[in-house]
């Protein structure tokens, strides 16, 4: 799956593919899946409480976008280079146009 978001006035592209949990792994050392259910049971809450914002690793959030960015375009650089080159880089409104990607990322077709 592909998706084109406009990220600080720029085009980025994203993409999901089955390498999606290796690259995580090879780039930051955490198991993906791990770190997207603990951080899927925190923000899949429809009224997650303080706590529960307080918990939320935002890190993680930016490690899956740039990994997802990456499988689009491998010119792309480090992620903390990548991420500079952004004057903003807002997760909040970014993380739900990566939902679908992510939910792709975990579910099975077979029925």
């Amino acid at each position: 799956m592909e998706k084109t978001i406009i990220i600080d006035g720029k085009e980025v592209a994203f993409k999901s593919t089955g390498a999606l949990p290796k690259r995580y792994k090879m780039q930051f050392q955490r198991d993906f899946f791990s770190d997207l259910m603990t951080m899927e049971s925190i923000v899949g809450k429809k009224k997650p409480s303080v706590q529960d914002i307080r918990e939320i690793d935002f890190e993680v959030f930016y490690d899956i976008a740039w990994c997802l960015a990456k499988a689009a375009n491998q010119s792309i650089p480090d992620p903390l280079t990548w991420l500079d080159s952004f004057s903003e880089f807002p997760i909040i409104e970014i993380l739900p146009e990566l939902q679908d990607m992510l939910a792709m990322s975990i579910s099975s077709k077979k029925k």
